[in-house]
């Protein structure tokens, strides 16, 4: 039970425990503080043929039930509760009905209506599911189907707004009649053109403000396999906040459920960029290290966003800040927390809320389309909330494009180029170009050789040489000092190579990065998916030239920083209004 998060965000101030128990052997109440110290609360033992004396236990047949209150003291720092329990040598202790509870006096629920808010405390809050989907057909009829086999959810659910996007569509799939007709009026499906995630979950949002019936938003993802108990966890800690709150879950690994990616983030102004909540690592497994093991993560670790694999948002919220910024992906959900942080509403990532997610290995955005789109939306994010302009901003700009073309990526170093061409363009160009602004980047990355596929075999067993990671021979030193040679080598050597397209090394996925390509003229490069291949060839006339473009780019967006913030700032671009005019304009359905 995350204890130190319920004492800090709302006014509970004791926690009751209850269970069954059966058998013979011992049940034990543990806490623990912020700095991973623990300690028992209270014991109790059981035997099947006689009750202990002076125990909160009632005797039902051979079954006991518990309970005991424990009072939310000395969680300032962090700590959580939990039970232990153990069996005697020669029986068997069985725990059924376990559950944390917390006084319904304490419940501060902001509705959506009036009526709700009179009724508060009677009954439970409601709230809508925004679902958004691109051909991932089979993926989110998985959920909608684990949805609509949990009463205990649909108790608590308006409706589930199914967003698709796609061509591949959701409804078609086998089965997809049954789950629509099970669900009844807990599903409304649309379909609409490819406005991207934060096209998709604006949908949601801007419908369930439209309905005013739910109190809450889940903004869950197709592809993620959530628990619906995690889901109640999330609504239930939300009805008790002092505060509206918007309630983020971890995000556990698809392919290694014990690995955590992260229990919140913390946004770093200095450079708009982002980093774990505590510099705690990413990736944490805690099969390998358990929670009992980690005295850092006892703590309460607060956060300033939560990425939309899941995400509870409140109503009311949203009237106040709006929807997403129409941005399509990439920063939507960053720049949600933050602006909502800047009108007095934090964003808490709840221990015991999560959802498993493909895990991020497997992806790297510099080698998409999506690189345009990160790039691009991590400077508006920044105009928005980083009103001061500083080099440093202009120095990540020309470092994002040093570290693509260092690995002879140009392509991106093109996208990133048109992201800031964009931006400068002004909020009202970035909102009426997001219907189409997909298909002008995808053609305009096609036109560099990185991103074609190698199909030619003969070509790919041609390689020279092997392949030697360069992540174990060398520290950051060693490393910043080759960055340094490889940037004043590529600005001014001259090819003289270009005419042999022979591959010299194979570079996995899982080394591309610029140290890999340290005198490397031709290389074969896996895809991060690992399906397919790419020829990358050294360019330096063309390294040169876009790395001279990036500087122009960034000392201009630096220049106008202050007035192209005015701009964004005042434009209002995730107002329901403006989503409404993008809505119509796409001929939705």
């Amino acid at each position: 039970f995350p204890a130190s998060y319920w004492q800090h965000w709302t006014s509970v101030k004791t926690v009751k425990f209850t269970a069954s128990v059966e058998g013979t052997g011992y049940l034990q109440l543990m806490r623990s503080t912020g700095r991973g110290l623990t300690y028992p609360v209270q014991k109790f033992e059981f035997d099947s043929h006689q009750q202990q004396p002076n125990q909160p236990a009632q005797v039902t047949q051979d079954t006991q039930i518990i309970s005991y209150e424990i009072p939310m003291t000395g969680l300032a720092d962090g700590g959580y509760f939990w039970f232990e329990a153990k069996a005697s040598d020669s029986s068997s202790l069985t725990v059924s009905n376990a559950e944390w509870s917390v006084p319904c006096a304490n419940k501060v629920q902001f509705s959506n209506t009036k009526h709700q808010e009179d009724s508060a405390k009677q009954s439970n809050s409601t709230f809508s599911i925004a679902i958004t989907t691109f051909n991932r057909p089979s993926y989110c009829h998985n959920q909608l189907k684990a949805i609509a086999e949990n009463k205990a959810l649909r108790a608590r659910l308006d409706t589930i707004y199914c967003t698709d996007q796609g061509t591949d569509l959701v409804k078609n799939q086998p089965g997809f009649n049954e789950t629509s007709a099970n669900l009844g009026s807990q599903l409304t499906y649309i379909q609409q053109a490819n406005l991207g995630g934060s096209g998709g979950f604006s949908r949601g949002m801007f419908e369930t403000l439209k309905a005013g019936k739910s109190s809450y938003t889940m903004l869950l993802d197709d592809d993620a396999i959530s628990e619906t108990e995690c889901i109640l966890r999330a609504l239930q800690f939300a009805d008790y906040t002092i505060k509206p709150a918007i309630i983020g879950g971890g995000m556990l690994h698809l392919d290694n459920r014990t690995v955590l990616y992260t229990q919140g983030e913390r946004f770093t102004r200095n450079n708009v960029w982002m980093k774990p909540s505590q510099n705690l690592d990413y990736n944490h497994d805690f099969a390998a290290i358990t929670l009992q093991d980690c005295p850092e993560r006892h703590q309460r670790i607060d956060t300033d966003y939560n990425g939309w694999w899941m995400s509870l948002i409140p109503t009311a919220i949203m009237k106040e800040i709006g929807l997403s910024l129409p941005v399509f992906i990439k920063f939507d959900d960053t720049e949600y927390s933050i602006r909502a942080l800047e009108h007095g509403y934090h964003t808490i990532c709840l221990p015991g809320v999560a959802v498993w997610h493909q895990a991020w290995h497997d992806k790297d955005p510099s080698r998409t389309w999506e690189e345009y789109f990160f790039q691009r939306n991590r400077w508006i994010c920044g105009l928005l909330h980083c009103t001061h302009p500083s080099l440093r901003f202009a120095v990540e700009m020309l470092r994002s494009d040093l570290a693509s073309g260092l690995k002879l990526a140009y392509s991106a170093m093109y996208l990133h180029h048109m992201g800031l061409q964009d931006i400068l363009r002004g909020p009202q160009y970035i909102v009426d170009s997001m219907p189409q602004k997909l298909g002008e980047v995808r053609k305009a990355r096609q036109a560099f050789s990185d991103t074609q596929p190698v199909s030619d075999k003969a070509l790919i067993n041609e390689v020279l040489r092997e392949h030697v990671s360069p992540f174990t021979a060398h520290d950051a030193k060693a490393l910043r000092k080759t960055q340094k040679h490889a940037t004043i080598k590529a600005l001014f050597a001259h090819e003289k190579h270009a005419k042999n397209p022979r591959p010299e090394v194979a570079i996995p996925a899982q080394d591309v990065s610029w140290p890999s390509f340290v005198g490397v003229n031709t290389a074969i490069v896996t895809a991060p998916d690992g399906t397919t291949l790419n020829l990358f060839q050294r360019n330096n006339k063309l390294f040169r030239k876009m790395l001279r473009a990036d500087a122009l780019l960034a000392l201009k967006m630096l220049r106008k920083w202050k007035k192209l913030s005015r701009e964004y700032r005042s434009y209002d671009m995730a107002s329901v209004e403006s989503w409404d005019k993008i809505f119509n304009s796409t001929n939705n359905k």
